[in-house]
């Protein structure tokens, strides 16, 4: 039952996150992306904040604010920036459908900067899977949009904080370190309002509802996600976070008019396809070393 319960949480979860992203891509028509990271950044960051101070954990503890917790900090930050804007400038379904490819890229990061062992198998998915990237890109044809590059420096940077997630000190609480990560985004907000076209204005009242849907929406996913993982088994859990690409087309194609094309949905199947391949044989690999560990006690 607790699986059951941890899967209903990611797929609301991955809806949710859905619904944070509509809300920027709107808000992005009339606001600039470093203005709507900021107000994301205060709010969001206000919540967690609050949240850590219920849960009796210091927000500045010098534990916290050691180099790996800022470099992650950091991390975030670039993966924000280049997300947002990405929303801002692609289509919903493009940008969800390139950023499937994030636990590839953890999984490659993870054999070459932390030693974790890779066969072939898994490096064939990799290369699999970044073919799909290709096709959904399509670098070098009429069709390529090179603000699409912007979606593989997010997921570059958020593969890159997930592998700094795995070395920095478990005794941060998360709380803490989902506030530096909404903090982070203020800090990006005012560098893209600084080196990109676009002064920060008054918002109206639409926009006010747009982001206080985007701050709500963006802390229930968070949330969600980490009550399922709790509650949940990884193997069971983790394969349905591939919902948000389906509810991201539902969006683009009921709310933005879009329409992603055959290259786009072969592309997303393979990077699925992959990912989910790669994440079995990592579960496989990992019950065989558990039996064997058990055997040799």
């Amino acid at each position: 039952m607790n699986n059951l319960h941890g899967i209903l949480l990611v797929i609301a979860s991955m809806a949710f996150f859905t619904l944070e992203d509509m809300f920027i891509k709107r808000l992005s028509g009339t606001v600039p992306v470093g203005q709507i990271l900021i107000c994301l950044g205060l709010g969001c960051g206000l919540v967690f904040a609050v949240m850590a101070k219920m849960q009796g954990n210091a927000l500045f503890a010098p534990r916290a604010w050691r180099m790996k917790p800022v470099l992650r900090a950091s991390t975030e930050a670039v993966s924000a920036m280049a997300f947002a804007s990405a929303l801002a400038l692609v289509d919903i379904s493009t940008v969800a459908a390139v950023f499937q490819a994030m636990p590839l890229v953890v999984t490659m990061g993870a054999a070459l900067f932390l030693g974790e062992e890779v066969g072939w198998r898994r490096w064939l998915a990799i290369c699999v899977g970044f073919a799909g990237v290709l096709l959904i890109i399509r670098p070098g044809l009429d069709s390529f949009e090179p603000a699409a590059l912007l979606v593989v420096i997010a997921v570059l940077g958020v593969a890159t904080r997930d592998l700094m997630t795995r070395v920095m000190d478990s005794a941060v609480p998360s709380s803490v370190v989902s506030f530096q990560a909404y903090l982070s985004l203020i800090a990006a907000g005012a560098l893209l309002l600084a080196f990109t076209p676009g002064a920060p204005r008054m918002l109206d009242g639409t926009e006010y509802g747009m982001l206080l849907g985007g701050c709500i929406f963006g802390v229930l996913g968070y949330y969600g996600i980490v009550v399922a993982m709790r509650i949940g088994d990884a193997s069971a859990v983790t394969p349905f976070r591939y919902t948000r690409l389906l509810f991201s087309i539902l969006v683009g194609v009921i709310v933005f008019g879009e329409r992603p094309d055959t290259l786009t949905l072969t592309g997303a199947s393979l990077i699925i396809g992959s990912g989910l391949y790669t994440f079995v044989r990592e579960q496989r690999l990992a019950r065989r070393a558990r039996r064997a560990a058990a055997a040799a006690a």
